[in-house]
């Protein structure tokens, strides 16, 4: 009985932030604009969530990712095809080699800040999920394909460390994002060969 409480969870702000979850990577698979809505008010409340579970990595994310939605949609905005839906582009390969390296550099950056300055309980794990997630976070704002290959990365990563946090609500958000940035990665692929 046990195990099945922990796995509803204990917060309410943690299902709507898993809901709304869904319902934004839904419709970034879709290219809707409408996946907007529902990201800003994710990540209010992970900010909020996060910073509750000591994960100051995943928190300030948060902040990242608010910022980078007013961004996204303005991009979006700005290249949607005539049925309504933006127009998906893959990134040069240099370019995205180059993404992967700094990626590393700020995953290093952020494990050392938060291992010295916070007692944060899994620094380099925590590191490794923001820094992925930035670089996933700029792609997908800039409409590229490669976006998908780093969200299946920070997928694996966090459905562990959610795990070990007791965030089991969320680890399953996880799991399913997991399988949604496989189905988006084939869906945009598509979109790119017709």
């Amino acid at each position: 009985m046990e195990f099945i409480k922990q796995m509803l969870g204990n917060s309410i702000i943690e299902y709507v932030a898993v809901i709304c979850g869904l319902l934004n990577v839904y419709l970034i698979i879709r290219r809707s604009l409408w996946n907007f809505f529902f990201g800003f008010i994710m990540v209010v409340l992970y900010a909020k969530i996060f910073f509750d579970y000591q994960l100051y990595s995943d928190s300030l994310l948060q902040v990242f990712f608010f910022i980078t939605q007013i961004y996204g949609l303005y991009n979006w905005i700005k290249h949607k095809a005539p049925d309504g839906k933006v127009v998906v582009l893959p990134i040069k390969k240099q370019r995205f080699l180059m993404a992967i390296l700094m990626t590393m550099i700020l995953w290093f950056i952020l494990s050392i800040v938060m291992q010295q300055y916070t007692d944060a309980t899994h620094p380099i794990w925590d590191g490794a999920i923001a820094a992925f997630s930035v670089t996933a976070q700029i792609l997908l704002m800039r409409r590229n394909i490669e976006s998908w290959y780093l969200w299946i990365t920070v997928d694996l990563l966090a459905i562990g460390l959610f795990t070990v946090k007791g965030l089991y609500p969320t680890a399953v958000l996880y799991s399913i994002f997991l399988v949604l940035a496989i189905i988006g990665l084939f869906q945009w692929r598509k979109t790119i060969s017709d």
